[in-house]
């Protein structure tokens, strides 16, 4: 059987919550037991760590994650409004993503999206939630094409931040038509640098080639730093039995692994909903202990979107106006 990494023999010897490495840290039990995690937020569980393969709150102990992702900030910024984000909240998520794209009318075009990234940053403080600022690379996949420009966003919002334990960094959304050794890593180390020079214990996640797929290449030549997690992305109508036993064969190898983005449609947002395969994630992350974001936030006309179109992001949602997508997601925020 696959093994995971659990934290009994440290909190029965009651040890500080100091980072450790995955070479001394015991072993989870058997994936068919599910861990015992604290959900909670930031007031319960404090500034995150990564011990072993597992995400831990500042005792140590094992903790989940489980929250929404927003669409892209530039079409749909409305719904990182702090009534969306306690919305969310309410139904029990306890972390939100802001998914900034660079290109796309991103970013890189519109540098006002920072104040976006605040203003949602501030919302999820208020609600106690745990927020991702997501540096969401898509059509320019090669994360080196900008990378000047994401080292001084990066550094800049860890000045900003480096106070605050509610604050995760995602530093490639998803790298795509590049190689880890060649582009993705160089550029992981230099923006995880660029973030460490402000806050030593910062959260960072970095994504993978291939849509933050290729996990393995990552678990075969990881960065030699601590706090850092690697992202998987899936989508229940496209991706299967196939990618599980690729981030199973991660996790073995010592890989921590954060499913920052997932949802129950095909990969380009439509299809329908496969609630079936959707399910089986389900149960793979509870039973591994791995924390994730759903995709999406917004109201969207397509299967992905978690709310019907037309619904205010500025008042509270009754059950019925969220979509398919929606009421499974949000349905599995407290497993």
């Amino acid at each position: 059987m696959f093994k995971h990494f659990l934290l009994f023999f440290l909190m029965l010897l009651n040890l500080s919550a100091t980072p450790a490495t995955a070479a001394t840290t015991p072993s989870f039990s058997d994936y068919n037991q599910p861990p015992i995690v604290h959900q909670g937020g930031v007031n319960q569980n404090g500034r995150l760590q990564v011990i072993g393969t597992q995400l831990c709150n500042a005792d140590g102990q094992p903790v989940v994650l489980r929250g929404m992702s927003s669409h892209g900030l530039q079409w749909y910024g409305q719904f990182t409004s702090a009534q969306a984000m306690a919305n969310t909240a309410e139904y029990g998520a306890n972390v939100f993503r802001l998914a900034m794209y660079t290109a796309e009318g991103g970013y890189l075009s519109q540098p006002g999206l920072k104040e976006t990234v605040k203003n949602g940053v501030n919302a999820a403080i208020q609600n106690d939630m745990y927020v991702i600022i997501d540096w969401h690379i898509l059509s320019d996949g090669n994360p080196m094409t900008h990378l000047e420009e994401a080292k001084a966003f990066f550094k800049e919002m860890a000045q900003l931040y480096k106070d605050t334990p509610n604050v995760i960094y995602e530093i490639c959304n998803e790298p795509n038509n590049v190689s880890w050794a060649g582009e993705v890593r160089p550029y992981a180390e230099a923006v995880t640098a660029a973030i460490r020079a402000e806050d030593e214990q910062a959260l960072i996640l970095i994504g993978s080639p291939t849509w933050s797929q290729d996990v393995h290449l990552a678990a075969a030549n990881p960065l030699p730093e601590h706090n850092l997690m690697y992202t998987c992305h899936f989508y229940a109508g496209t991706h299967g039995e196939w990618l599980r036993q690729r981030v199973d064969e991660a996790l073995q190898a010592g890989l921590p692994i954060f499913f920052s983005e997932w949802g129950v449609s095909r990969a380009d947002g439509g299809g329908g909903v496969f609630l079936d395969e959707a399910e089986k994630w389900l149960q793979f992350m509870n039973q591994r202990g791995l924390s994730w974001c759903g995709w999406s936030l917004c109201d969207k006309n397509e299967s992905s979107a978690a709310l019907n179109p037309g619904v205010s992001p500025n008042e509270p949602w009754t059950e019925q106006q969220l979509s398919e997508a929606g009421r499974f997601i949000f349905s599995h925020f407290k497993d």
